[in-house]
């Protein structure tokens, strides 16, 4: 938990910190939509929306940069017929609010037709959405943030006295809300948070110097990590990797650390996305009902977690969000499909304009002992990932290839890190290949997953 005299930076205020109320974004998005309507739209949906946040950085010691961001837009969707125009403003005003509309409704008569365009069907909106408290002011100053963030460096650089120097650390608060309605009865908004304490230590000196990074997100400060420990844990990380080296090029299992491991949980999402789908233009085309994953994992859809990361009572649609199966015993049951994608490949929107909402990947052989020593162990002899670069994927075929660090484990046991390599394979074998999955459980974004062992990968090096 988040040391004493920072959690007493909370606002315990009522007041959210924002410019406009609900009431005036309601108003405003009314104001569009009857305006809409005069001008003959057949459909029209509207959203106004305000965000405003605090990021501050330091390095060794000195404050860097403080950014006060504070933004506001409405955006309008008008259709005539099957046609589609959109436009958006920054002007509150009446005036601009008409003639924001005025452009969507002529852009939309001037666009091509198409069959499947509309808003969603009346059936499939959400009239109750739940609470799922998402919005936790934090009314840090710039001087408390600052000082935060010298704390969490600070810790970086006393750890060891190989940590020679640092890329900075940072304290952000963002806040944000907004309303959305259309002319199919949808109506609603809410307000969420996030915030974030990080830091980029470097070790050694010379011709072996290494770098790592850490840091800890939550939508309420005091759930976020002290920044003692973050500090603490990124350098030992950048620690862990001095005396990199190569290895020779080969064929071995592969061990992806849980912070990485959402990765390839956010390429299955992308693999059986609706645009993707009906683009014909992923690995996974028509698998609905067909073996994804190794039949002993399965992933779920929670959207309604409280404090989750990627959480919401209902899509950018305002379409319902339910939980459900994704994958069951390795077989995909759910597509990922907005309205639009889903009346393109002739089924039922699941909800997820907008993307994912808090998926758990879970495998029946994993263990609440299986930490991360014990995947080393079913790893064996072989590559433990800690860092991808580059952007090697080909989503139509599944190729895969990703600059690479980490470490070399014998046995069961890690034998010196690594660095300068690159790891390929194809998305499809890899996720068909995951042997198994790890209980030291992380959430990145809005995706949680332990360690993922997968069976074989190539390796490129020396």
């Amino acid at each position: 938990m988040i040391v004493t005299h920072m959690a007493d930076t909370i606002s315990s205020r009522s007041e959210s910190g924002f410019a406009y109320s609900r009431d005036h974004f309601e108003h405003l998005v009314d104001t569009a939509l009857a305006h809409a309507r005069k001008l003959g739209a057949t459909d029209a949906g509207a959203e106004a929306s305000e965000g405003y946040g605090l990021s501050v950085s330091v390095r060794k010691g000195d404050l860097e940069n403080v950014e006060r961001n504070r933004d506001k837009s409405l955006g309008v969707t008008v259709y005539v017929g099957k046609r589609r125009g959109n436009a958006s403003t920054s002007d509150f005003s009446e005036s601009a609010i008409h003639q924001t509309v005025q452009a969507a409704y002529d852009i939309a008569r001037f666009t091509a037709e198409d069959p499947v365009a509309g808003l969603p069907d009346e059936e499939d909106i959400e009239r109750n959405p739940p609470e799922l408290d998402l919005f936790h002011p934090w009314a840090v100053s710039s001087e408390e943030a600052a000082e935060i963030a010298k704390e969490c460096e600070a810790a970086a650089l006393s750890t060891d006295r190989r940590i020679t120097n640092s890329e900075g650390a940072g304290v952000s608060a963002q806040h944000s809300h907004f309303f959305s309605a259309h002319t199919h009865g949808f109506r609603g908004g809410y307000a969420s948070s996030r915030h974030s304490i990080s830091v980029a230590p470097i070790a050694g000196r010379g011709d072996d110097m290494q770098r790592d990074a850490w840091y800890t997100s939550m939508r309420s400060a005091d759930e976020l990590a002290s920044p003692q420990s973050v500090g603490r844990y990124a350098a030992e990380r950048a620690l862990s990797r001095l005396g990199s080296r190569k290895v020779k090029t080969t064929e071995c299992s592969v061990l992806f650390e849980s912070t990485l491991a959402a990765g390839l949980l956010g390429a299955l999402v992308q693999a059986t996305s609706g645009g993707a789908l009906y683009r014909r233009s992923t690995f996974l085309l028509d698998s609905l009902g067909k073996p994804v994953l190794s039949d002993h994992l399965s992933v779920d859809e929670e959207p309604h977690q409280l404090r989750g990361k990627g959480s919401s009572p209902f899509d950018d649609e305002g379409v319902k969000t339910h939980a459900r199966k994704v994958v069951d015993d390795g077989k995909l049951q759910g597509y990922f499909l907005s309205t639009y994608s889903a009346r393109k490949l002739g089924m039922k929107t699941t909800g997820n304009a907008g993307g994912s909402h808090n998926l758990r990947l879970s495998s029946s052989r994993t263990h609440a002992q299986d930490d991360l020593d014990a995947m080393l162990e079913k790893l064996g002899t072989g590559l433990f990932v800690i860092e991808l670069m580059g952007q090697g994927v080909n989503y139509v075929t599944g190729d895969y290839s990703r600059g690479c660090s980490g470490f070399w484990v014998e046995k069961g046991r890690i034998a010196f890190p690594v660095q300068e390599i690159t790891i390929a394979g194809n998305l499809k074998d890899m996720l068909l290949g995951i042997e198994a999955v790890g209980a030291d459980e992380y959430t990145y974004g809005a995706k949680t997953t332990g360690s993922i062992l997968i069976n074989r990968m190539k390796l490129a090096g020396s």
